[in-house]
């Protein structure tokens, strides 16, 4: 089973080996976020966490910026229009069931995000949202809407002060701070920087390395530490030990063991 072409030429979504790639691609616009883009992305994450095959998402932007936000100037020429378009687009705005940033949250296979350039508003969150943040020593996150008299209303204000404490979340957010990629791996908002010509080979590395595991394994271990935010400690050893009860009878596992006694590189099915 292969993904199939992305219906917008605003996404790029590539399928190498057992990795997906996705790069947002309006670099004239440092891949403001539209609301073709919107629909696609979160379409085409959907699809790739539910093919088997797929066992590692690479999301990145073309150009010289990840992403500048959602496309506020397209928003509001879409304002124009009869009363009835108006009501219908605000309410599609705050509808956000199927938005990239609540899929991105609930998927099981993992994402990289792969950050080449400054990354601000909807595109900093989507970036929080990813499991792995990989940046190019030119990209930066910009945690600016206090400049715009708005809130990072993307999940950032939940995300922010898990990943760096709460004072470190205000500091950024009340302050509106822009954060270079050092910084950024400091705060541990970033994994790793790397020269921005590497940047992709990277990101793919570290992607084939997350797609040779065993791909149950991997989606089961993020879906335990997702769940895990918001669960007791006893209940989530109890999740756990249900889940590899079910691991212990999957070829997978059998597989793993005669890997490790023959002393080669396990060939995993995915069951």
């Amino acid at each position: 089973m292969a993904l199939t072409p992305s219906s917008t030429d605003d996404l790029i979504v590539e399928q190498l080996g057992h990795v997906a790639v996705m790069t947002l691609n309006r670099p004239e616009r440092l891949n403001a976020i539209s609301r073709p883009i919107l629909n696609e992305l979160s379409a085409k994450l959907v699809e790739a966490n539910k093919d088997a095959e797929i066992r590692c998402i690479v999301l990145t932007g073309a150009g010289r910026g990840f992403c500048s936000g959602l496309d506020l100037t397209a928003a509001s020429d879409g304002g124009i229009g009869s009363e009835e378009d108006r009501r219908r687009r605000a309410t599609q705005l705050f509808d956000l069931r199927d938005a990239p940033i609540n899929v991105l949250w609930n998927i099981d296979t993992p994402v990289i995000c792969a950050i080449n350039g400054a990354a601000a508003g909807y595109g900093m969150d989507m970036t929080l949202l990813c499991d792995i943040r990989i940046m190019g020593e030119s990209a930066k996150m910009a945690a600016v809407t206090a400049k715009r008299n708005v809130v990072p209303e993307s999940g950032g204000t939940w995300l922010l002060p898990r990943l760096v404490g709460w004072g470190k979340a205000a500091e950024l957010y009340f302050r509106a701070r822009t954060v270079l990629a050092d910084e950024c791996v400091e705060l541990g908002l970033a994994n790793a920087v790397v020269p921005d010509d590497e940047l992709m080979e990277t990101a793919m590395q570290w992607a084939s390395e997350i797609a040779e595991n065993a791909p149950v394994s991997v989606q089961t271990t993020k879906r335990m530490m997702r769940m895990g935010l918001e669960e007791s400690y006893d209940t989530a050893v109890d999740h756990l030990m249900m889940h590899l009860a079910r691991m212990f009878q999957m070829e997978d596992f059998q597989e793993g063991v005669r890997a490790f006694r023959e002393r080669r590189k396990p060939e995993f099915k995915g069951y």
